[in-house]
């Protein structure tokens, strides 16, 4: 099948089952690992990217020709570049210096503007914090205010969240044949665990937030909190789960050494969640997790600078 843009390319990606790691460390029960770095992107976000775009562009929100703007850790950026780009839009990425030089070297290759935001003082390079981002926050609504720009704003714009309830979930569902008993993914926007846990509320699956273990963490991407998420907002979840940024690294060398799935610290994160909820609640379930983005995306972090530890 030949497919008129890249963007039709996004979505239906693989669901696969970790049983080496499974063995290696003695658990109960399955893990499935839904590879959306596998997307045109390399990241989960693709889907909220062309979702918001194509919704935007549907409701007259978003003129021809007009230019979008949002901040982003460069996951969302680059979707939303890619997606931009096949329909005609500037794009402007507003991004914290603290997020690795990958992701702005990506998103400038696909034709996009990038504006780079500096730490607040103190603030380590690779550990993007709350603060961080709420100064990206202001930057990119000033920007979209100056240029009369489209603000595709992730956080709150409920593609997000609508496009993992029809999408990403219901992909899960059926290529597991069913057989999920629980989902967990790291809270970045919110919007695919709330759109999952909106389609999961229908199915015997019980939903995890997976959050960092304190303020200060190498998890780019999420770990901004939970109170305000608006696509969290009505959504049971059945607990949490947190991850010290030495634990994701670690998991995050084990799936790439045992499974050959190349992630990024979120993958990490996941993946040390869903070990913990088999070998706890979930014992002899089936848990879910995506992988968010790719390892591609971190080669100047410390990430893979060390060899990964098989325990």
């Amino acid at each position: 099948m030949i497919l008129p843009s890249i963007i039709e390319a996004i979505g239906q990606t693989p669901l696969v089952e970790l049983s080496r790691i499974r063995e290696v460390l003695s658990l109960e029960g399955r893990l499935l690992a839904k590879c959306d770095y596998l997307n045109p992107g390399f990241s989960k976000k693709d889907r909220a990217a062309r979702a918001v775009i194509e919704g935007a562009r549907a409701s007259g929100a978003l003129m021809p020709g007009q230019t979008v703007v949002e901040l982003t850790s460069g996951n969302m950026g680059t979707g939303l570049a890619i997606t931009c780009g096949v329909l005609g839009h500037p794009f402007v990425a507003v991004m914290s210096e603290g997020n690795s030089e990958e992701r702005a070297r990506m998103m400038r290759a696909l034709g996009a503007e990038v504006a780079l935001v500096p730490q607040l003082p103190g603030s380590k390079p690779g550990e993007v914090s709350g603060g961080d981002l709420a100064l990206v926050a202001e930057a990119a609504q000033a920007i979209a205010d100056e240029r009369g720009a489209f603000r595709a704003d992730q956080f709150r714009l409920p593609e997000n969240a609508m496009t993992h309830e029809s999408g990403t979930a219901p992909e899960i569902w059926a290529q597991s044949g069913g057989r999920v008993t629980a989902f967990c993914d790291f809270i970045g926007s919110g919007g695919t665990l709330g759109g999952c846990a909106r389609f999961f509320a229908g199915k015997p699956v019980r939903c995890y937030a997976v959050l960092p273990d304190r303020p200060d963490h190498p998890i780019q991407g999420g770990g901004y909190g939970m109170a305000d998420l608006s696509h969290l907002a009505g959504v049971t979840l059945a607990g949490e789960e947190t991850v010290s940024g030495p634990e994701a690294a670690e998991f995050a060398r084990l799936l790439a050494r045992w499974e050959g799935i190349f992630g990024g610290y979120s993958a990490g994160a996941n993946l040390a969640a869903a070990v913990r909820l088999l070998q706890g609640p979930e014992a002899g379930g089936t848990v879910a997790f995506v992988v968010c983005d790719s390892g591609l995306k971190y080669l100047s972090t410390d990430l893979w600078g060390e060899t990964c530890r098989t325990r």
